[in-house]
């Protein structure tokens, strides 16, 4: 097993196994470590008690380990789905950022992380749309990257979804919101109030209080 083609630091994990069902990375799915440093992030993800990985690592400097490569399964995303499909770390390459979810992500972590995800993108046809958060496929349980991430940055750059250009519903109600955000990819089982606030969360983290017509706005 040989790492990929991204200029990383191989820095192999123990953690991973074979994609199963013949499946190949469709999605990219992005965290944050919610640890002290990368280095306690990095030893945790190669520890072969912990059973948890990443293919990537980037560091607040803009340090990029590889751990995984990319044809492997990594154990980065758990319990979850996403546009109706489930077992996400067969069909996902997963990024660990270095970062607690309580301040901003620096500027050369973000360079780092766009550069990444252009090849990635490139090699395995993925895409805006299959950028995700991990709060996206398991709301509720997991809330990385956070309300800190700049998903609009990623957006700009044709590397996430916009979310914009949805009609402004003419009933707002939580049925009609869930029917256009599972078109939109969010459908792991969850209350109302926990999918609502896993879609503010990718799209709309200032909003606070009951459904409003806005939150529709980035389900097209």
């Amino acid at each position: 097993m040989t790492p990929d083609q991204s200029g990383a630091l191989w820095h192999p994990s123990p953690n991973f196994g074979p994609r199963r069902d013949g499946l190949t990375p469709s999605l990219i799915v992005l965290h944050y470590t919610a640890m002290e440093t990368a280095e306690a992030a990095l030893e945790r993800l190669c520890d072969p008690v912990a059973e948890v990985s990443a293919h990537y690592l980037i560091g607040a400097d803009g340090t990029l380990w590889q751990m995984v490569a990319e044809d492997c399964r990594a154990w980065h995303a758990g319990a979850g789905e996403w546009a109706g499909q489930e077992d996400i770390n067969s069909r996902s390459i997963g990024i660990e950022l270095d970062n607690l979810g309580s301040h901003p992500f620096s500027e050369p972590q973000m360079a780092a992380l766009e550069a990444l995800m252009r090849g990635i993108m490139q090699r395995r046809d993925i895409p805006p749309e299959g950028v995700i958060g991990h709060s996206c496929m398991a709301p509720g349980r997991k809330c990385d990257p956070g309300p800190r991430f700049d998903w609009a940055r990623l957006a700009r750059q044709g590397l996430a979804a916009d979310g914009g250009g949805a009609p402004l519903p003419q009933t707002v109600t939580f049925a009609h919101f869930r029917a256009a955000a599972a078109t939109a990819g969010f459908t792991a089982p969850s209350d109302d109030e926990t999918l609502l606030a896993a879609v503010r969360l990718r799209f709309r983290p200032w909003a606070r209080g009951p459904l409003t017509a806005e939150d529709f706005l980035p389900l097209a």
